[in-house]
């Protein structure tokens, strides 16, 4: 159960660079048509195309837009491998080739990259299907960005018939150098949640703002205020966010807004940290609110992400597949990140771990953080994720 990737498998890593441009052509076709949460038609129908020339079985849909493949004799001990395939919002600016076709959407988080390395592992897989004695499920799956499509795939079956014992997901990490692989035991990424708060006064003309109940200034004092939860409540050794990100109020420079409206974010590393910290937003934002003569709504919209959390043995297992694979120099202890991840839902229903995999590479561009508009992948990271998901399910397949 705990053989090395080179007694399970000649070279797994080396087989995997041996296919880099195929997966390189699929990650560019992937990043020209970005589609957000739930969307992903024509993203699946990418990979669906790729799934049938590999002559991989797949259901679909799961989770309006997922695909859940299968390769191996169908039966348990099963291990299941997952890519996120999402993109953001937001304006493409590099200048590669390849850059997004769909205006104001973009691949900043790596999902391209993601999906592109386990069709890879797919493809080494299928090579050797006749060798594995039980299943690897390749999930695909929609809504990583804020949509919870990972709490949805488990609640549709994505992990049973047959049951998933240990799932293994990987991301792309600007933040360390290609070839090296980063993660820890525990917490790894953060609990999340979005909040908005709507504030509610009394508008009018902004020469006589004593007639108005303003809340511009309201929304002001609140945001001030959020900002001591974190500086005064929370234990300075304890990680915690309160991040207003958007303000949207009024249309003219002459008339003070009847509401405006905040979006935002808060964190924790705990689930209970995270209700702490909502808690308090909502008593804080409608107290200061009520002295300033307004109402504020705070609601907390979508699915709050509970932590990452990497089981101990498995993060001890990734770590031995990552140092015979890349050395043992090559693998990272990470701290935890205030970043969240719906990967975070698989783990009550199986042994998960979720790693990172270095992409920085100065030569190639490859050093704008996730979510910012220049981000960029160096490509020569991508067979490494391939060989990583090979290697984790080979470590978890008999022998």
């Amino acid at each position: 159960m705990t053989t090395t990737v080179s007694e399970a498998r000649t070279d797994v890593l080396a087989e995997a660079k041996s296919i880099q441009d195929w997966i390189v052509d699929i990650r560019r076709k992937l990043h020209m048509c970005p589609e957000v949460m739930y969307e992903e038609v024509h993203t699946g129908e990418l990979i669906r195309q790729v799934l049938d020339e590999l002559n991989i079985p797949y259901q679909f849909p799961v989770a309006r837009t997922g695909i859940v493949a299968t390769i191996g004799n169908g039966a348990e001990p099963c291990v299941a491998l997952r890519a996120d395939m999402d993109a953001l919002p937001m304006h493409e600016e590099t200048q590669v080739e390849f850059r997004s076709r769909i205006d104001g959407r973009m691949h900043a988080c790596g999902h391209d990259c993601h999906m592109a390395m386990l069709l890879g592992a797919a493809r080494i897989l299928k090579d050797h299907e006749s060798e594995l004695r039980g299943t690897v499920k390749l999930i695909f799956q929609p809504a990583e960005e804020g949509g919870a499509g990972g709490k949805l795939m488990c609640e549709e079956g994505a992990l049973a018939n047959p049951r998933v014992d240990n799932i293994f997901g990987i991301h792309v990490w600007p933040f360390t150098p290609t070839g090296t692989v980063a993660g820890r035991a525990g917490t790894l990424l953060a609990a999340a949640g979005i909040v908005e708060i709507k504030i509610v006064g009394k508008g009018g003309h902004a020469a006589f703002p004593h007639t108005t109940n303003d809340p511009i200034i309201t929304a002001a004092k609140i945001i001030t205020e959020l900002q001591t939860i974190v500086s005064r409540e929370v234990d300075p050794l304890e990680p915690a966010v309160v991040t207003i990100a958007a303000i949207h109020g009024g249309d003219a420079f002459n008339v003070i807004p009847p509401d405006v409206q905040l979006t935002g974010t808060v964190r924790s590393l705990t689930n209970e940290g995270l209700q702490y910290l909502q808690k308090r937003v909502r008593e804080i934002a409608t107290h200061v609110a009520a002295a300033n003569r307004c109402e504020a709504e705070v609601t907390f919209p979508g699915n709050a992400y509970p932590p990452t959390i990497n089981d101990a043995q498995a993060w001890n297992e990734a770590k031995s597949l990552g140092a015979a694979m890349l050395g043992p120099e090559s693998v990272l202890e990470h701290p935890p990140v205030m970043g969240g991840e719906d990967f975070a839902f698989y783990g009550p229903y199986a042994r998960s771990c979720f790693a990172l995999l270095g992409i920085r590479n100065e030569s190639v561009g490859s050093t704008y953080a996730l979510h910012n508009p220049k981000f960029m992948m160096d490509e020569d990271a991508l067979p490494i994720g391939a060989a990583l998901h090979v290697g984790y399910a080979l470590r978890h397949l008999p022998q």
